[in-house]
């Protein structure tokens, strides 16, 4: 079974979605399973996990229903405040919600700092106890940060979303490579193979732009832990759904089809337990 492991649905408010600026007009639409579905079938995937696109628990809830009402949505990744003084009472509440698989805070936006802030540790340390994994969103500059949270918690299932977000656009690679081969030492922690089109030139990319840092999460992470996303509806910024998913089939395409299978689908369904 093949699964896009990261993608979004939204019914576009500007000001609940402000962050879809105007550089990204091309996404500032609904988006809904309907929009998703043919995208998948067209490139034979079976399912996909939706996460979170806006940090309230209507979110979670809108994503829920979807799931509800469309069983090829997997999983979901929703939002919850990690930092209420109620979160283990919460947390035991949407256990109960058998789609929810875990849960995302929109760190990228933070200082690298706020992810050692005390009450969101406490969040986090909780998540293990429920069942729950976390999709980290971060930049470079906060992987020293992530390193910490991950080997704190050796137990919990961790996952980086679009490989940290390096920057491809100008082909540099920094401290960035160093810190994802320590984070690929830690076996609770996957990557996801998402998110690189809109980092790269949205206009001109190529493919082979892209290849030095698959070779990088690869040797990181090995093919037990990656797994492969498209960012749906947001990589139209940049790429179609096909496009985004031709560029990760055509570097895993010398791997034997064990590994293939593991990248497009089992590693999503190990982390998630869908």
């Amino acid at each position: 079974m093949k699964i896009d492991s990261h993608q979004h649905f939204w019914k576009y408010d500007p000001v609940r979605y402000d962050w879809i600026d105007e550089s990204m007009s091309k996404i500032r639409r609904n988006f809904l399973p309907q929009d998703l579905l043919p995208e998948l079938q067209t490139n034979d995937i079976s399912g996909s996990i939706a996460v979170q696109a806006q940090e309230t628990i209507q979110e979670t809830e809108f994503l829920l229903e979807m799931s509800h009402q469309n069983p090829w949505i997997k999983g979901v990744v929703g939002w919850v405040d990690l930092e209420s003084k109620e979160i283990e009472k919460d947390l035991e509440k949407w256990q109960e919600k058998k789609a929810l698989v875990g849960f995302r805070k929109v760190l990228q936006g933070l200082p690298p700092e706020a992810m050692e802030n005390p009450p969101f540790v406490k969040g986090i340390s909780l998540l293990e106890k429920f069942g729950f994994t976390y999709d980290i969103l971060i930049y470079p500059q906060h992987l020293d940060h992530a390193l910490k949270l991950a080997k704190k918690f050796p137990n919990q299932k961790f996952v980086i979303d679009h490989l940290a977000k390096p920057n491809i656009k100008k082909a540099d690679f920094g401290p960035w490579a160093g810190k994802m081969i320590a984070l690929g030492m830690l076996e609770n922690v996957y990557c996801k193979v998402s998110g690189m089109v809109t980092e790269a030139d949205w206009q001109f990319w190529k493919p082979s732009d892209f290849h030095p840092y698959l070779e990088k999460i690869t040797e990181a992470f090995g093919t037990d832990r990656l797994m492969y996303g498209s960012d749906w509806p947001v990589c139209l910024v940049a790429a179609s759904y096909t496009e985004v998913h031709d560029i990760a089939q055509v570097f895993f395409s010398s791997f034997s089809e064990s590994e293939k299978s593991k990248v497009f689908g089992k590693n999503a369904a190990i982390f998630y337990d869908i």
